[in-house]
């Protein structure tokens, strides 16, 4: 077995307004610090660490995890799970 590091982005779907994007947005224009900025998307990352044999189990596992918990809204987010060997 090896330890592996998930890392879960979850991520609203490109069309669904991200209020807390724009506000930092809106924030950095009114201090007109950056000019070059147009967009922000927020997101929120969870990080798993976990024994496995392998990084396709492992990612199965915390999709798993994810969805019987209900970590996310699969009608608005879009889930990124990326596995790292530790």
């Amino acid at each position: 077995m090896a330890t592996f590091i998930v890392h879960v982005t979850i991520e609203n779907k490109p069309g669904i307004s991200d209020p807390e994007g724009d506000t930092i947005l809106n924030d950095l224009v009114l201090k007109g610090t950056v000019d070059n900025v147009s967009k922000i998307k927020t997101a929120k990352m969870l990080k798993f660490t976990l024994d496995g044999k392998d990084r396709n189990s492992v990612q199965s596992q915390v999709e798993k995890i994810c969805s019987d918990l209900r970590i996310y809204n699969p009608i608005v987010s879009q889930v990124t799970f990326d596995v790292f060997a530790s």
